[in-house]
Parts: structure tokens; C-alpha cells; sequence
């Protein structure tokens, strides 16, 4: 393990690195089973065989892109098919049945052709060291704003996204919204129905949750993050027990534990078709990739420098060592994603949960991998973490990023403006990508029209167009 990970020359040992990956693994393990709803429509569109062969693609996908950061970057970065990226991905097959006619298998095969072209693409602009030369075209005000913005945006999904109540009179029902939102119990309750009793031990869990991570970090003991989100599962399954009357592990008693991998077999592994996807047309089909691909470069450089600026990876000038090893890993990840039927794999903003965690090598991303390809076996285990423990971790992982909002030169409008738009429209927008895009565009505005046209690059001068482009023109 000395040998190839480096252990002590990164300050950390084996049992750290071994609870840092459980610890990201269990803050993304969420989306082992919500990506194939979500690219399914929670199981409506391509059936049972679809679903299963999506989930069997997410887990080793998600896999292969973290066992290559693992030994060629050796970095604690987790990687999966990116939220926000799914969705579209979902939305793109869909336009392609109605343009084309075909089933929505066939046309999620067609889609399939746009990930392993970006997943090409990326490897190749990472083999040849462009990515890497985008990322110091990022001015360093920027690169300081990203891991306070992703802080935010972690709090968003903690306190928001991440947890949804469905009662009898609707929902979701979020926590900030709803619960602290309201006025009065009383009209909560109205609002809720049956389902305020689950809202209050939601909102129970993850304060105990977070209670038990700050004071255990408070006083330095490893894996604080991991015992914060058992104990706060351990208040939510006493709960459903008790208060809402559920057995919280009534599933595994008819959980089929057996991987479906003849249905990946029909469905997505190798499936990609080039045929039905130049049906809809040159055009639209250049602008889908060049549009995943923006998204996506940009949403994987913003959680790589963000999350290595907090582990203190990254030199003075803000650049991380073997940065070109991990791009790699994310292109390769989204190749395989291609190959096996799930849309484009990134790198996870959860990862700085592990890196919180004390995580620092890729022997951290070793056993999240590990602990994913498992779960194609262990899926309905995975499947009973409550998502409000989970929110625990994203919530105080989210409050340790922002701390870097320290290290910004507020005096300074080319620092503080990128900054404060990041730090809004990436908790808004739910991408990391559109976030630093917004920032680099009105970094490049302010220094043109005020005199300082010679201090901004060439390179930042181009992609700050593409992103005008991108907003503007494209959507």
C-alpha cells in the first residue's frame, strides 16, 4: 500500500484512507439507484431491463473512472454519472423519440453516442494537455471562489434537493422550504399532511447527524463524518420504527441480491448506435456534444480545484500536481459510462466529504470504487441509508468550504464579483460548470472595460466567449 499510494508522504495511513472512502461513499451512494430513475422516469420509460442495466452501468463506470484516479492520479477525488448532466441526458432522449420515432431504448442507444464522443474528446484534449492549460487560463480570484461556492452548493443540497417528503397532499416537501419556511407547526402540518410527522424526524436526524460530526471533530477524532452519518441513521431507522411505524429493513427480506446482468447485456452494455443518432440531424447533433462537453470540463475542474484547495493539494498559484492523471480518469470513466449505458461520469462534488474525512490518496477512491462495484451485489443495503443522514455530512462538509471565502481579496471587484456570482448561481443553477462560467465572464468584462485588457489571457478570453455563446445562443 506504502508503495503505491504514498501513505506517509501524504500524512495519512491505511485505516484513514479506508474510512474516508467509506465516508464519500456513503454521501453519493444515492446515486446508484436515483441515476437509472432518473434516466428511466423512475422506471416509466424502457422497462425493468433498462433500469437494471443502467444501474449495473452506473456502478461500474463510477468504478473504473475512480480505480484509474486511484492508481494513475493517486487522488481521493469519487467519481459518477454527474447530477444535473443525467437530467439532460434524460431530456435529450426524449427529444430524440419524439424527433425520430424510435422506442426509447433505441433512443437512449442513439444518446449514448453523444457520451462516448465527449468521453473521446476529453481524452484526447487530456492526453495533449489542453484541459490542464484551461484550468490556469482560470484566473486565481476564480479558483479561490470555486470551493466556497461548491461550499454553498453542498448546503443547497443538504438542507434542499437532497431530501424530498411525499405525503397524501403532494410534495416534495423540502426542509428550508417547508418545514423552516412555515410560519407555525400548525400550518405545516396543513401543508404536510401524513407526512409532517416524517418532515420532523427528517430535520431531527440531520441535526444529530451534524451535532455528532462537529463534536467529534472538535475533538479530532478520525472519521467524525462516517460516525455522524451512522448515528444520525441509527435516530432515523429508531424513528420510522417507532413514531412512523415502518420497519426500516422490511426490503431486504425480499431484496433480490443477484446482479441482472443479462439485461445489461440486451439493453446498454455496447449498445451505442451511430445509426439512429444522425437521424436527428448534423446540427443539433454537434451542438448536444460541444453543450455536454462545456458542462461537463468545467463541472469536473471546478470540484478538482475545489475540493484540493480545501485538502491543501494545491500550490500557490492554485494548480494541483497530477491534475493531468485525473482528467484523464474523468474521460475514462466517461468512455466506460458510454461502453456499459449510463450517461457522462464526473468527478463528485461528495468527494470532499471523504477528503474532510482525512482522505489525501487514491487509495480513499480505491475503496469508494470498491464499495460501488459491490453494490451490485449489496444494493438494497445501500438502499436504506436515509437520505437525511446523509445531508449531515453535505451540510458541514458545505460550512468547511466556505471557510475559503478568507483567502478572497473582497477590496478587489475582479476577486469579489466572480466570486459572489458563483456563489449564487452555482447553489441556483445546480452546476458547478454555469457557476464559473458566469464568474469568468464578468472577471473578463470588469478588466476589459476598465482599462486592463492586457492582463487577461488569450485562453480566458476565448472560453469566457464560449460561455456567452453557451448562455446566450445555445442553452
Amino acid at each position: 500500500m506504502e508503495n503505491i499510494f504514498k501513505l506517509k508522504e501524504n500524512g495519512t495511513n491505511v485505516r484513514t484512507e479506508i474510512v474516508a472512502g467509506l465516508t464519500t461513499f456513503m454521501t453519493m451512494a444515492y446515486i446508484i439507484a436515483l441515476n437509472p430513475n432518473l434516466l428511466t422516469g423512475f422506471g416509466a420509460n424502457g422497462g425493468p431491463q433498462l433500469w437494471n442495466g443502467i444501474f449495473l452501468a452506473t456502478c461500474i463506470a463510477s468504478a473504473v473512472g475512480m480505480f484509474v484516479m486511484a492508481f494513475l492520479a493517486n487522488k481521493p477525488f469519487a467519481m459518477a454519472p454527474g447530477m444535473g448532466l443525467n437530467s439532460f441526458f434524460a431530456v435529450v432522449v426524449g427529444n430524440i423519440v419524439g424527433l425520430t420515432g424510435l422506442s426509447y431504448v433505441e433512443s437512449f442507444q442513439a444518446a449514448l453516442c453523444i457520451i462516448f464522443v465527449e468521453g473521446i474528446v476529453f481524452f484526447v484534449l487530456s492526453i495533449l494537455n489542453v484541459r490542464e492549460k484551461i484550468i490556469e487560463a482560470i484566473p486565481l480570484g476564480i479558483r479561490l471562489g470555486i470551493a466556497p461556492a461548491i461550499g454553498l452548493m453542498l448546503l443547497n443540497i443538504g438542507v434542499g434537493s437532497n431530501v424530498g417528503v411525499y405525503s397524501s397532499e403532494g410534495g416534495p416537501f423540502y426542509v428550508m422550504r417547508d418545514f423552516f419556511g412555515s410560519l407555525t407547526p400548525s400550518a405545516a402540518k396543513a401543508m404536510m399532511g401524513d407526512g409532517y410527522n416524517t418532515m420532523v424526524l427528517t430535520v431531527v436526524t440531520m441535526s444529530v447527524g451534524l451535532l455528532v460530526i462537529g463534536v467529534l471533530n472538535h475533538h479530532h477524532v478520525k472519521g467524525s463524518v462516517l460516525a455522524g452519518m451512522l448515528a444520525a441513521s441509527c435516530v432515523y431507522w429508531a424513528g420510522e420504527a417507532m413514531f412512523l411505524h415502518v420497519n426500516p429493513f422490511a426490503s431486504l427480506s425480499t431484496a433480490s441480491f443477484a446482479p441482472a446482468f443479462g439485461d445489461m447485456a440486451a439493453t446498454t452494455l455496447f449498445k451505442f448506435n451511430f445509426a439512429n443518432f444522425v437521424k436527428i440531424g448534423w446540427f443539433t447533433m454537434i451542438t448536444l456534444i460541444i453543450t455536454f462537453c462545456i458542462i461537463d470540463m468545467f463541472d469536473t475542474i471546478g470540484t478538482l480545484v475545489g475540493t484540493a484547495s480545501r485538502a491543501g493539494m494545491v500550490d500557490k498559484e492554485g494548480n494541483m500536481p497530477q491534475m493531468k492523471e485525473a482528467l484523464i480518469a474523468d474521460a475514462v470513466g466517461t468512455i466506460t459510462g458510454s461502453l456499459t449505458g449510463t450517461s457522462t461520469v464526473t468527478t463528485f462534488v461528495e468527494s470532499a466529504s471523504g477528503v474532510e474525512a482525512g482522505g489525501r490518496t487514491g487509495l480513499t477512491s480505491f475503496t469508494t470504487g470498491l464499495l460501488f462495484l459491490a453494490c451490485m451485489f449489496l444494493a438494497p443495503i445501500a438502499a436504506i441509508i436515509p437520505a437525511a443522514a446523509t445531508s449531515s455530512a453535505l451540510i458541514y462538509v458545505g460550512i468547511i468550504m466556505i471557510s475559503g471565502l478568507k483567502n478572497i481579496d473582497f477590496t478587489d471587484v475582479t476577486q469579489s464579483v466572480p466570486a459572489a456570482l458563483m456563489l449564487i448561481a452555482m447553489p441556483i443553477s445546480g452546476s458547478i460548470g454555469h457557476g464559473i462560467g458566469l464568474g469568468l465572464i464578468a472577471y473578463t468584462g470588469i478588466q476589459l472595460f476598465t482599462g486592463n485588457a492586457k492582463k487577461v489571457s488569450l485562453l480566458t478570453y476565448i472560453i469566457s466567449l464560449i460561455f456567452v455563446v453557451k448562455f446566450f445562443l445555445v442553452v
